[in-house]
């Protein structure tokens, strides 16, 4: 990683921590609100180790690679349609839980069944 990438990543990390510790002022006292930022914080954290992995690692670890950044983002897609959809009338509702699932669907087919 050169030193521009490096000074983005920074950046890019440093907004992300200020709009978290934003996100649990306002809500502070519930709990849930609390855990769900953190825990998304936590995953696009492990999704940017992974991606670090894998610019180290190769291809030597690839698949158990694949795997976490699998889980993550599907976790993470699922995380924001459960936050989102009861705010949505039920039409909308469905259709931001059926982008979810076709998003884990189309990631587990390009990861696992696409084998180049």
């Amino acid at each position: 990683m050169d030193g521009r990438s490096r000074a983005l990543t920074k950046i890019g990390f440093g907004v992300l921590a200020c709009n978290s510790a934003i996100a649990i002022f306002q809500s502070w006292g519930d709990a849930g609100s609390v855990a769900y930022v953190l825990a998304a914080d936590a995953a696009i954290l492990l999704l940017f180790i992974c991606l670090r992995e894998i610019e180290r690692e190769g291809r030597e670890r690839e698949r158990n690679i694949k795997v976490a950044v699998w889980v993550l983002t599907t976790l993470l897609s699922v995380m924001f349609a459960s936050k989102i959809a009861p705010l949505m009338p039920p039409v909308v509702s469905v259709v931001i839980w059926a982008m979810s699932v076709a998003t884990a669907a189309g990631g587990f087919w390009t990861f696992f069944l696409n084998n180049p």
